[in-house]
């Protein structure tokens, strides 16, 4: 048998690859928070705006890059830019609830704080499945949710379509960076009147 994996669903794992000041920690640490469904989410949205996280967004804007350029091939001038970003914190007996980003194109995730042992990070397939057959041996093709291991300094790109959530947290504290995006330039096709400017 040739089995070709068609219309795969594109999870890109990054890495920052140091790690975070004492002053990006610092600013993360004062940030205001409110309870969230499950955890605490920060009262401000756009936290990446702050001049002492500009190293990371540039990291972040250089893997959004990467990402388009790699899995939408844009045939036209077409880039990514951060809309919102706030900061999660989890702790011990917390969860994140199942969920997805309306109003953005592309979401990510960048790990402040994870334990590579402990936390995880699930997505679920939005794919509809007219036949549930019981499966002995889960892989891409049968499993409705996947799920990945987590540790600091990870980022995950993902359709910002695609329902993800974290479950009851083991580690103490996890605290993560979520920001969603939305293209500029060209959309769509103009000559099949599609084409949208933006």
């Amino acid at each position: 048998m040739i089995l070709h994996g068609i219309f795969p669903t594109p999870v890109a794992k990054f890495s920052l690859g140091r790690d975070f000041t004492s002053e990006e920690i610092e600013f993360i640490s004062s940030l205001q928070m409110h309870r969230n469904q499950g955890n605490s989410t920060t009262d401000n949205g756009y936290v990446l705006k702050n001049p002492c996280m500009v190293n990371l967004t540039s990291f972040i804007q250089l893997s959004l890059d990467e990402y388009i350029k790699i899995i939408h091939s844009p045939k036209e001038e077409t880039s990514l830019r951060i809309t919102q970003s706030w900061v999660n914190i989890t702790k011990r007996g917390e969860f994140h609830h199942k969920h997805n980003h309306p109003n953005s194109f592309i979401s990510g995730v960048l790990y402040v704080k994870a334990d590579k042992e402990k936390d995880l990070l699930y997505f679920y397939s939005n794919a509809y499945r007219p036949i549930k057959i019981i499966t002995e041996n889960w892989n891409a093709y049968n499993s409705d949710v996947w799920r990945f291991e987590v540790e600091t300094g990870d980022m995950f790109l993902f359709p910002s379509s695609l329902a993800h959530m974290v479950e009851t947290v083991q580690s103490d504290e996890r605290i993560s960076l979520s920001f969603n995006t939305f293209p500029t330039g060209l959309v769509g096709d103009e000559n099949e009147k599609t084409g949208l400017r933006l």
